[in-house]
């Protein structure tokens, strides 16, 4: 198989989870969606992206399209907004729920689009369900590709292996940056390790805010990696 199946295939594998994992109405998931939301929206006050009407953007791997309608939320115009997701079913339901935002079936290392397309491009937990270096590059490519000069590129991810779950792989500072290449990278350490969210957070949400202080308890990377205007 290619890599395009070998990341079907995990995730059919995960769908093997249990229900309502990954719900607002599980209160560890629901501290984890708050914690990177805010980190998210100040980074992006920081940068002066907080007017999103008029950006075009592109999330890779969208899902259900649960970010593009947080943009959505946030000030983007649906008809700015496009998702490309590797899976079908993935697909007709992330339509269903986003029946204003165009979602494509497709493979993010072949993107379809013009070059510079996009204002700003998004990847939530794609690179780590990618095992494959060469995809992994191919990817990014396409990625900075699309993305016009100047534009930034969000990235949220795992920045270590989880020994629970060999399906994913950590993507690392160094590896990120050789992604995008001449780019610049800020790095920000979020997400409080998963099983102590769940694990504290319907006892004590003071105290995930406590831990969560602590870098070595943190497990993804949010980076802001911008594009330089030539």
């Amino acid at each position: 198989m290619g890599e395009a199946e070998n990341i079907a295939a995990r995730y059919r594998r995960r769908a093997g989870l249990p229900p309502g994992r990954y719900t607002f109405f599980e209160p560890g998931n629901l501290f984890l969606i708050h914690q990177r939301e805010r980190l998210l929206l100040r980074l992006l006050a920081g940068d002066g992206l907080d007017d999103l009407g008029g950006a075009r953007i592109l999330e890779v791997g969208c899902g259900d399209g649960w970010w593009l309608r947080k943009f959505a939320e946030w000030g983007a115009r649906p008809e700015n907004l496009l998702g490309v997701e590797l899976l079908p079913d993935r697909v007709e339901r992330a339509r269903s729920l986003n029946p204003g935002i165009k979602v494509d079936l497709g493979d993010a290392s072949r993107l379809g689009q013009l070059d510079g397309s996009f204002d700003i491009v998004l990847q939530s937990t794609v690179f780590s369900s990618i095992l494959d270096a060469a995809m992994r590059r191919e990817v990014a490519g396409e990625m900075l590709r699309v993305l016009r000069p100047g534009g930034a590129i969000i990235w949220y991810d795992l920045r270590m292996d989880n020994p629970g779950n060999p399906d994913v792989g950590g993507v690392g500072r160094r590896e990120i940056e050789s992604l995008f290449p001449g780019c610049g990278c800020r790095f920000h350490r979020t997400t409080l390790a998963p099983p102590l969210a769940r694990r504290l957070a319907p006892v004590s949400w003071a105290l995930c805010h406590l831990l969560s202080k602590l870098p070595m308890l943190l497990t993804h990377y949010l980076v802001i990696i911008s594009k330089p205007v030539r």
